[in-house]
């Protein structure tokens, strides 16, 4: 994470009694919470390969949920107003210690408003935490960059997808072989596999 932010979230671990684990990369989640029975310590986990700012902004995800945990129990809803206020709280005591980069921070204030279950929700908050992903590794394509017709592979998938029409927010795309249909977000990591004009055609 940013260093400005080390001693504040070393300051909340000692505080609450976190055990924080990093994990391997998890497809479904950047991260997670949970309690250990009988006892007063927390688990949060993080995936190992977000860049420094989504890294913070999962780790205060999960602080929020701990904060809910002990002021309500399991009496409201996982990512309910209770945990929105939470979470909005921790981020602009952060967004306040000027941490984040500029365009980081301006998104942050528009989703601060009313933050969703995920970061992976906020389309603007998303493209722009992945803009920093490619200032620490190679640079990535998003699906919303291919031409449609392009066949693609998911970086977490073996299949091969053909893009299809923008529905919303979503492109309907369909796995190669079987033609099964998948509604796939625009700011999916993807890797080109070349152009079928037939497929194209098809989805037309």
């Amino acid at each position: 994470m940013p260093a400005p932010a080390v001693p504040i979230c070393t300051g909340w671990i000692v505080q609450l009694n976190i055990h924080l684990r990093i994990t391997k990369s998890r497809a479904s989640k950047y991260g997670d919470y949970r309690t250990v029975r009988g006892s007063d310590e927390h688990i949060i986990t993080v995936n190992h390969n977000l860049n420094q700012y989504s890294f913070l902004i999962t780790f205060i995800h999960e602080v929020a949920h701990l904060l809910c945990e002990k002021k309500y129990s399991r009496f409201v809803s996982p990512h309910g107003r209770e945990w929105k206020n939470e979470y909005a709280a921790l981020l602009n005591f952060i967004i306040s210690k000027n941490i984040f980069p500029t365009d980081i921070e301006s998104a942050l204030r528009q989703y601060v408003k009313d933050p969703a279950a995920s970061s992976c929700t906020d389309e603007n908050l998303l493209r722009v935490l992945k803009s920093h992903d490619q200032s620490e590794k190679e640079k990535v394509t998003f699906l919303e960059e291919l031409p449609h017709g392009s066949m693609f592979r998911l970086n977490s998938s073996k299949k091969v997808f053909v893009k299809g029409a923008l529905m919303r927010k979503r492109f309907q795309c369909f796995e190669h072989s079987s033609r099964t249909e998948y509604r796939v977000s625009a700011l999916a990591e993807v890797t080109r596999e070349g152009i079928s004009p037939q497929s194209a055609s098809n989805d037309q």
